[in-house]
């Protein structure tokens, strides 16, 4: 159950937002148990962001969330591909990328709870 929520000051066409989905639903599995299958995605583009009092180059928040926990080089890797992902696709210089992540012990689904 991840969802990645990804804010950024960059517009992203059509195709790069399906290529950075799809690469997302590969990093995903830097989580151990956690698939594309399970993943909800969420895009906001073309946000009015300022970085070290900077709007003029690309930026982006990324919000990470999981049910349950998982080792720390999961989130040392995630954050690279993350960047790694923005960069090739918006230009974003990891830099400029901040990866928010959080760890849900309850998480509610078709209904019900696990």
């Amino acid at each position: 159950m991840p969802y990645i929520n990804t804010v950024t000051s960059a517009r992203i066409p059509e195709e790069k937002e399906k290529r950075i989905a799809s690469a997302l639903g590969k990093a995903i599995e830097n989580f151990p148990g956690k698939t594309e299958s399970w993943l909800m995605l969420n895009f906001t583009q073309g946000s009015h962001m300022y970085f070290r009092g900077d709007s003029s180059a690309p930026s982006a928040m990324v919000e990470v969330k999981i049910f349950g926990s998982a080792p720390k080089s999961a989130y040392d890797r995630m954050t690279k591909d993350i960047c790694d992902i923005l960069g090739r696709e918006l230009g974003i210089p990891g830099d400029r990328v901040y990866v928010q992540y959080e760890e849900c012990g309850r998480w509610g689904w078709n209904g019900g709870n696990f």
